[in-house]
């Protein structure tokens, strides 16, 4: 099979090839053809073809293609690392580690492990300001109050809530989110949309300054039902979509999430939905090109 898989079934054969899945990554990794040494930048090397590394001419390390990415350190082979990709990238309510185990064959430990490294690959390296018309508003991760023990809720209250903050540029409907402390939800607007730019919010206080900056337009989510949603031409209503796909992901695949890792949770809704317009193979390609330079340990995870 020379062709570029197209299902799941055509991947996992296609990249049972050893050679064929390490030159896949290997184009993925150095576009222009040429490795780069991960410990010195250097461009001069020899290529040992029977252990499948390079030896820099500069400061005579060794190196594999796994060295200073995601794939550091780890065992398995490419012929594993590439369907498991395929299954999150192109998965419609995100994967969970017991099922990546199933069907790799490999322990929940290990999908869970490899599944965060790859949601670390999925993270957007650069982010462009957005303009035009744009919608913002907040979401909270955690169970309902009306579950927890009356004393778990007078002392905590929102605080096992985890508050993630979105912006959806409504023109090309990208949506950009992130995790926030929830006290700085106006300086993200700030930092996130063009200056003068249409800003769609609900009523919350915490927007109340944004009319400084940009053109600011707010919508009730109370009152009469016919106005709840709409007010005019301004709404959240494409924000809130994004919210709806994430919760469903979590709550409906993932069950329980902690608040240290619902940052890659995030990210890998985001790449799911800016990319779903994309082929299966399209996703998966643009998410293993930035597998270089975020490596992710155990220890790391873990703490």
């Amino acid at each position: 099979m020379n062709e570029q898989p197209k299902t799941l079934l055509e991947a996992v054969r296609y990249f049972s090839d050893a050679d064929r899945a390490f030159d896949f990554v290997k184009s993925l990794r150095w576009p222009t053809g040429e490795p780069v040494c991960p410990h010195c930048g250097c461009l001069e090397h020899s290529f040992l073809t029977t252990r499948r590394i390079w030896k820099c001419k500069s400061c005579r390390r060794q190196f594999s293609i796994k060295v200073g990415s995601i794939f550091e350190d780890s065992p398995i082979g490419f012929d594993k690392w590439l369907p498991a990709m395929w299954l999150l990238a192109n998965s419609k309510n995100s994967i969970s580690s017991y099922e990546v185990g199933r069907a790799l064959g490999v322990t929940q430990k290990t999908a869970w492990f490899m599944l965060h490294r790859l949601r670390e690959a999925m993270r957007s390296g650069t982010f462009e300001k957005m303009g035009g018309v744009v919608e913002v508003d907040e979401t909270y991760i955690g169970g309902k109050g009306e579950n927890m023990h009356r004393y778990i809720i007078r002392l905590n209250g929102p605080i096992q809530k985890i508050a993630v903050q979105g912006v959806r540029e409504r023109e090309s409907g990208t949506v950009h989110a992130e995790v926030v402390d929830g006290r700085n939800l106006t300086s993200n607007v700030v930092a996130w949309v063009k200056p003068r730019s249409t800003v769609n919010t609900d009523e919350a206080r915490a927007y109340r300054n944004l009319r400084r900056n940009f053109t600011h337009k707010t919508v009730s989510h109370s009152g009469p039902i016919a106005h709840r949603y709409v007010n005019g031409d301004a709404s959240t209503n494409g924000i809130e979509n994004f919210w709806s796909i994430l919760k469903r992901a979590i709550k409906g695949t993932q069950i329980h999430i902690s608040k240290p890792h619902t940052s890659r949770y995030v990210i890998e809704r985001e790449f799911a939905y800016n990319y779903r317009n994309e082929s299966d193979l399209t996703r998966m390609r643009i998410a293993l090109s930035n597998v270089g330079g975020r490596r992710l340990t155990w220890n790391e995870l873990t703490q």
